[in-house]
């Protein structure tokens, strides 16, 4: 059934001087990855040594011996492909800029990557043959064609808002981003290179559609691959003996600290490099002796491609006390993912309620750290509850501003820990020193404004409700409060209760009486309006969900009833609608007003010092 499997690095994948080449037959959905798996890559690529593995395809060899071509049609794997090929290109591109100062050698290198992009022998001259949904081969084809790497295509029609082109743009902002941190522009660029070209994929071959089919089903529906978690459960069981512990007990202590995570994978796999990031010093000091040199021994941090070899040496050291340690660590972090069910909900819940729902999971590692050690560092709740509501307004100003880099908030909370324990620091004092040291590398009030007061929404719809329900709650009062992220089904899924609105629709299509009202009936300046102005915080609010509330006209929203007769617009009682409620139409002029006044207001609010 399987002809060959094999494991390739990239280079050897998108080989240059080969005849072989990759189709994506007509019959495949469209290219479907967004910018959660765009990030994943390209931080994988970045954060892990050369040699990282990246998956796996399925393919037909369809040689032609009598042409000479090598065409493989790829039956899994098309996602994986065309994202790689795209991210090669924006390299390509980001190369071709620094030109004029390169050696000899660098120029090869260019010389080399064109030619892993491009095949003269296949349809459209180039290594990988896009399907043609969704404009998947045209919108490939113009990316490609722009780069120079084929001949002049026609651009289709709304090329910029497909995913291929968003996720090239994506790649070259990325690296971008990556340049502004070093002087030696030229070398970073090679380096994340390099770390594509050497990245691992194995390459599954099978000579019929009906082999090739039976091997996917298996391999996605009929079982799953094992997880380094899965290994790590395996390994514990195969050492109980050894360590006097019944395979029974190991078995049970296991399951329990799964169901502590959740039995959501990328939860429990967080948890586990949260875990050895936060107690690394502790966690090596058994392995340093006068013969190693290394200061961490076991890994400088924790990264999912070393995640497995560590834990193999922690198991291996002393089961007993690595089950002992890492279960009540999980007890810990059960409440921080706020499913530990005897949890009180008091002060601290609710700050880390609020934590969770600005997405700062990154900083649980810190935060379980300083619970389990929170008697030796004389630390009280109500300084922890400080700290969580501090990491709080710290990740509203991260994740709008992208600063600092994700891929830095790890060594940064790692860091703070290390400085704890270098300069034996408690109680108040070590909470000064993380707001200090936190302070330092958030972004500036000046950055933090300048995006409230731009397109928020576009930016981060998450971090846009955040501070919109935030600051609606601000007004609340005990007796009036109402709970702005319930969740309700609605035909089956689960909506928010209370929704953002967009005053002045978002939809491309907007209706006559938003043209006559917002640009005077001008329906090219509507649309320019709509493009500069409806994703700004001025024009966004809460309303009670309605999924039939965005298109009507200012009047209608504002005075919109329920079933039961009760406001459900802009009348909902809400004080960040007061402004609204009394509003006879909306101008471009009151969007900018209500901007500045609620990016004054969320300025104030999370201010971090």
């Amino acid at each position: 059934m399987i002809k060959s499997v094999n494991q390739y690095q990239i280079n050897s994948i998108f080989e240059k001087d080969t005849k072989a080449y990759f189709v994506i037959p007509k019959y495949q959905r469209e290219y479907t990855w967004t910018t959660m798996q765009w990030k994943d890559l390209f931080d994988d690529l970045c954060e892990n040594d050369e040699g990282y593995f990246i998956g796996s395809m399925i393919c037909i060899n369809n040689a032609d011996d009598g042409l000479g071509k090598i065409p493989f049609e790829v039956i899994d794997g098309q996602q994986r492909l065309t994202t790689i090929s795209l991210l090669l290109t924006a390299i390509y591109n980001t190369l071709n800029k620094y030109k004029g100062i390169m050696n000899d050698d660098q120029m090869s290198e260019i010389i080399f990557l064109r030619k892993r992009l491009i095949q003269p022998l296949s349809p459209n001259g180039l290594m990988l043959v896009p399907q043609k949904q969704n404009h998947n081969y045209d919108d490939f084809s113009t990316v490609m064609c722009e780069n120079g790497l084929i001949e002049r295509t026609k651009k289709a029609a709304n090329f910029g808002n497909r995913k291929i082109s968003k996720c090239y743009k994506y790649f070259l902002m990325r690296i971008e981003q990556e340049l502004e941190k070093v002087d030696d522009k030229l070398n970073a660029i090679f380096s994340i290179l390099n770390k594509i070209n050497f990245a691992v994929l194995v390459k599954i071959e099978v000579s019929s559609h009906a082999e090739a089919y039976t091997l996917f089903e298996s391999l996605n529906n009929r079982g799953t691959p094992l997880t380094a978690i899965d290994l790590m459960k395996n390994l514990i069981l195969a050492r109980s003996e050894k360590a006097n512990i019944s395979a029974e007990k190991c078995f049970n202590l296991w399951n329990d600290l799964l169901i502590c995570l959740t039995d959501d994978y990328s939860t429990q796999e967080r948890f586990f490099r949260h875990y050895y990031n936060a107690f690394k010093q502790r966690l090596n000091e058994p392995f340093r002796s006068s013969d190693i040199k290394k200061k961490d021994p076991l890994g400088y941090i924790a990264t999912r491609s070393n995640l497995l070899k560590i834990y193999e040496t922690l198991i291996d050291k002393d089961l007993n006390l690595f089950l002992d340690d890492i279960t009540k660590c999980g007890t810990i972090y059960s409440q921080l993912l706020l499913t530990d069910e005897e949890m009180v909900k008091n002060e601290f819940y609710k700050a880390l309620e609020s934590l969770s729902r600005i997405q700062g999971a990154p900083s649980y590692l810190l935060l379980l750290y300083l619970i389990k050690e929170k008697e030796y560092l004389n630390l009280k709740e109500k300084e922890i509850v400080q700290l969580i509501r501090f990491l709080t307004k710290f990740f509203v100003r991260r994740n709008l501003t992208d600063t600092p880099n994700t891929r830095d908030l790890t060594t940064i909370f790692m860091n703070i820990i290390e400085d704890i324990q270098l300069n034996d620091l408690k109680g108040k004092l070590i909470v000064n020193t993380i707001e200090e040291k936190l302070i330092d590398k958030s972004a500036t009030d000046e950055l933090f404004k300048e995006k409230l007061e731009g397109k928020i929404y576009e930016e981060n719809s998450g971090v846009a409700r955040f501070v919109l329900c935030s600051l609606a709650e601000s007004y609340m009062t005990d007796e009036k409060f109402r709970d702005l992220w319930e969740q309700n089904d609605y035909n089956g899924k689960k909506v928010y209760a209370w929704t953002i609105e967009h005053i002045f629709p978002e939809g491309d299509k907007i209706p006559q009486c938003w043209i006559d009202m917002i640009a005077n009936g001008n329906k090219e300046l509507s649309k320019k309006y709509l493009e500069e102005y409806v994703h700004k915080l001025g024009n966004l609010t809460i309303t009670a969900y309605n999924s039939s509330l965005g298109n009507k006209s200012f009047i209608e929203k504002r005075d919109r009833k329920n079933s039961d007769g009760k406001f459900v617009g802009y009348k909902n009682g809400l004080q960040i609608n007061d402004c609204l409620k009394d509003e006879k139409e909306w101008t471009i002029e009151k969007i900018l007003q209500r901007t500045e006044n609620l990016t004054n207001e969320l300025l104030n609010m999370f201010k971090l010092k």
